[in-house]
């Protein structure tokens, strides 16, 4: 069975500090060739999708992989994976790892993963910086023309709360505009 998000990877710096390194991963059915390409990199500071994650100190979304920094094109789209997500995980100012997800999305795979955020010098609400949609254009129009204040909405609760929060069927909840 084929889902919105096909790979979740773990970068780990090295014994070094210098460069990240794989730390294991989750591939969905079929992506066993991307897998082995994944094993054999490394990642500089500010190098490829998870060491511009590093260098920002935040998530990265890479919507396109076609002429950027990301380093597995060719393999990426061969199997059918659209959009990488970079988290860093650090502790004080000590990155621990970087996980990474990746998309795949078709006809039959509608999903959307977002990252917003809120400066609190130019607004108290919270934005879009940026998103992958896939095919859902409707729900991609409302996302890149909506702003939350803290409290209201997924992304408002999630930034009032400082944790992550998961609203479950979302077609019927409520809390979910």
């Amino acid at each position: 069975m084929k889902t919105f998000i096909r790979v979740v990877e773990l970068w780990v710096p090295d014994r070094t500090r210098m460069r990240l390194e794989f730390g294991g991963g989750l591939y969905g059915e079929g992506l066993s060739a991307f897998k082995a390409v994944s094993e054999d990199l490394r990642f500089g500071y500010d190098e490829g999708l998870p060491g511009k994650a590093w260098a920002s100190g935040h998530p990265v979304i890479l919507t396109k992989f076609a002429n950027s920094y990301f380093k597995r094109t060719d393999q990426a789209l061969a199997a059918g994976l659209t959009c990488g997500v970079a988290v860093p995980v650090f502790s004080g100012e000590f990155l621990q790892a970087v996980m990474v997800l990746f998309c795949g999305d078709d006809e039959a795979h509608v999903g959307a993963i977002e990252l917003w955020h809120n400066d609190p010098d130019s607004s108290h609400e919270m934005g879009l910086v940026d998103g992958y949609y896939g095919t859902a254009d409707m729900f991609e129009f409302n996302s890149r023309h909506t702003r939350f204040p803290r409290g209201f909405g997924l992304p408002g609760r999630t930034w009032k709360a400082g944790l992550p929060l998961i609203i479950k069927d979302l077609h019927n909840a409520r809390s979910f505009l």
